[in-house]
């Protein structure tokens, strides 16, 4: 049988296997190296191309979910914030609460690392084959409400209710503006038992009432973000103002510890 010099690289694109394709002569050279016999230099070759798959799929996914920031749990400071518990988040890292459809309260004051574990969580889960959308709820309720003046509200609950999890960042920042407590119970009863949602925010939830700024809505929203949910409270310094500090730009107030 005669083979053309350039049909195993057509053959492998008419495959889409364009990892073993482009790097076959490293690959080959690799597992002749290794002495691989056949099934082992074929295993190893389609190794290579699953491997170069799962990379490209994070690596989207990763751009899809708008990250403001990379952030990791291993760069993670625990000793800076010793309310929050090491073994807990590499619970949460396991993403099993979002396979479930889960809800996760991060809240306590700003600079505490709220959102560094927000996006950490939201790569774990990524790596973990899960879609995640990432968003300010300044941003999200934005949306929302033109979205709703333009008569395409569903278009954008069907939008935030796509991704398996939905982070919605600095909840309590600013007060609510008018409607948008409705518009956002839509879309939590959109995503409820169907898709987990991560939220931060600086306001304990006993205060949301005051944040949405409508106490029925508020219950209604907590009744279905509660009922599988949970909540870490961190409490500490913030981060940037222990570094001023530290630099000596601020000095910490008399009588606090």
């Amino acid at each position: 049988m005669n083979f053309e010099p350039d049909e195993l690289d057509e053959l492998l694109t008419r495959l889409r296997l364009p990892g073993i394709r482009d790097q076959l002569d490293t690959l080959l050279d690799e597992a002749s190296r290794q002495d691989l016999n056949l099934r082992e230099a074929i295993t190893f070759l389609f190794k290579a191309e699953v491997q170069r798959k799962e990379q490209r799929r994070i690596t989207m996914a990763m751009r899809i979910a708008h990250f403001p920031a990379v952030r990791t749990l291993e760069t993670f400071n625990y000793e800076a914030q010793p309310s929050v518990d090491p073994k807990y988040i590499r619970e949460l890292a396991t993403s099993r609460w979002v396979a479930n459809g889960d809800t996760v309260f991060l809240q306590g004051p700003p600079g505490v690392g709220k959102t560094h574990l927000a996006i950490a969580l939201g790569r774990e889960a990524i790596n973990q084959g899960y879609s995640v959308l990432f968003t300010l709820a300044t941003s999200l309720l934005a949306d929302l409400t033109k979205a709703h003046d333009e008569g395409k509200l569903e278009d954008k609950l069907r939008f935030y209710g796509k991704p398996k999890l939905l982070i919605i960042d600095e909840l309590g920042y600013l007060p609510f503006a008018q409607n948008a407590a409705h518009l956002f119970f839509q879309l939590v009863s959109r995503r409820y038992e169907r898709g987990a949602v991560l939220v931060t925010s600086n306001r304990a939830i006993s205060e949301w009432g005051g944040v949405l700024g409508d106490a029925v809505v508020a219950t209604a929203v907590l009744d279905r973000l509660l009922h599988h949910s949970h909540v870490l409270t961190i409490r500490g310094d913030s981060y940037r103002l222990r570094q001023k500090r530290q630099s000596g730009l601020i000095r910490k107030q008399e009588g606090t510890s």
